[in-house]
């Protein structure tokens, strides 16, 4: 998955009001009641159904590595559903989302001014609108590209415009070079 899409994840996961199970017994056997069955998660993870069994019975307690990140992976993505809404709606409706960026941010403006992208470390609360479009956009599955290209848009508009009160001829924001990037809801 992609930072941004990543970063967005991690944002709701910080509303959760309980922990994610730790072991692989218990992740085990919270997939296969979300699932209704092992034969289906024995899919979903790739491996054999007599192998879920076994983790399901804590017969088997360490993973593989590959596989328990898929493991956690599966159950963070279904864990809390309700809740997970819940956090992404109120920061599309009311609340806004706050990113904390380190990135080369750069425009495009009329000549005579100083475009040329810089690193810049920046922590903006960005309104409801763009916390909708941002959750949107990632459930439609887009790219790290269309994400990204939201969130410059509304750096420009928090941030470099400043709601229209300022720097009005600003045609486009470069965002590149990401060396850092959260969202706190």
């Amino acid at each position: 998955m992609s930072m941004f899409g990543n970063g967005l994840d991690a944002a709701v996961q910080r509303a959760f009001t309980r922990p994610v199970p730790k072991s692989a017994g218990a992740q085990m056997r919270y997939l296969v009641k979300q699932l209704k069955g092992t034969k289906a998660v024995a899919q979903m993870l790739r491996v054999s159904q007599r192998t879920v069994e076994r983790y399901v019975k804590d017969q088997i307690k360490k993973p593989r590595p590959d596989l328990a990140a898929r493991l956690e992976s599966e159950v963070k993505k279904r864990w809390q559903p309700q809740i997970r809404a819940k956090a992404r709606q109120r920061a599309a409706r009311t609340g806004g989302i706050v990113i904390d960026t380190r990135a080369r941010i750069g425009y495009t403006a009329p000549i005579g001014t100083t475009d040329e992208g810089r690193l810049r470390h920046l922590t903006v609360a960005l309104p409801p609108q763009y916390a909708a479009r941002l959750f949107d956009a990632q459930e439609q599955g887009a790219s790290d590209q269309q994400l990204r290209e939201i969130a410059a848009e509304a750096l420009k508009e928090v941030y470099f415009q400043d709601g229209g009160r300022r720097a009005g001829s600003l045609e486009e924001v470069r965002f590149t070079d990401i060396e850092h990037l959260d969202f706190e809801l």
